[in-house]
């Protein structure tokens, strides 16, 4: 059975959308998964996503790259610090679902956010990350280390980007040039009304607004079929995840 990479956008908490996403899949044991980032804050059950990403990693071999509002969640788990923008964009919903859990479930997270990793190149030359990079000398020459989970200058520079021009126009991109494809999460695609993944240039955005009034997408990394979730609201129909914001 061939091998596929299948990458999953910004969860937040939304537990019952990520088991729906799972369930249409239907993963076998050769399949590898690639997380973007985002897995807290929104819908009620950030802690449960946790766990459920913890077992996956069990039986699949998955890449977790680190989102903004997961570095806020590592925060506060190993320090206690509750950033009030963290705490307004979701974050009082995450504390929230950590009520109760004994100190060797919190440690486990806590190691499970220290494994994450700002970005990841794969063997065919292809970027996995949350957010985006400024440098055009790629992720690595990074003056910045918070821009790999919040520059959207990235993929707003591939929306923006001439049709007509090829790669070894002068007028190219450099940093688009560094990879063959880019993969992020971090800018919903809801903020275009779109509600599937998008691609500019050679830039696939898999965050569909999970957090928001969108759905939760997952998306194979060679033919680029995709799956969904409902939209996520109407699983959790007595919350409001981000949307209040």
């Amino acid at each position: 059975m061939n091998k596929r990479t299948i990458l999953f956008g910004d969860i937040h908490g939304a537990l019952l959308a990520l088991k729906q996403v799972l369930n249409s899949i239907q993963p076998t044991a050769n399949d590898c998964f690639l997380f973007l980032g985002d897995y807290v804050d929104g819908w009620s059950q950030s802690m449960q996503v946790i766990d459920c990403l913890i077992e996956l990693e069990l039986k699949h071999d998955c890449v977790f790259i680190r989102g903004n509002h997961d570095t806020w969640c590592e925060e506060w788990l190993k320090f206690g610090v509750i950033n009030d923008t963290w705490k307004f964009h979701g974050g009082k919903s995450t504390m929230a679902s950590y009520e109760g859990v004994s100190e060797e479930k919190r440690l486990q997270h806590i190691h499970f956010f220290e494994r994450m990793k700002d970005y990841y190149v794969d063997e065919n030359n292809n970027l996995f990350i949350h957010a985006g990079f400024s440098s055009m000398h790629g992720p690595s020459k990074e003056t910045y280390s918070s821009n790999y989970s919040w520059d959207r200058s990235l993929w707003e520079t591939a929306l923006c980007l001439d049709k007509t021009l090829t790669e070894d126009s002068v007028f190219y991109p450099k940093r688009l040039k560094l990879f063959k494809q880019i993969f992020i999460g971090h800018t919903p695609t809801t903020n275009y009304n779109i509600m599937e993944p998008m691609n500019a240039a050679n830039v696939w955005n898999v965050d569909t607004g999970a957090a928001f009034k969108g759905k939760l997408s997952a998306m194979e990394l060679t033919t680029k079929q995709f799956w969904q979730s409902d939209v996520v609201q109407t699983l959790y129909p007595n919350e409001m995840g981000r949307n209040k914001d």
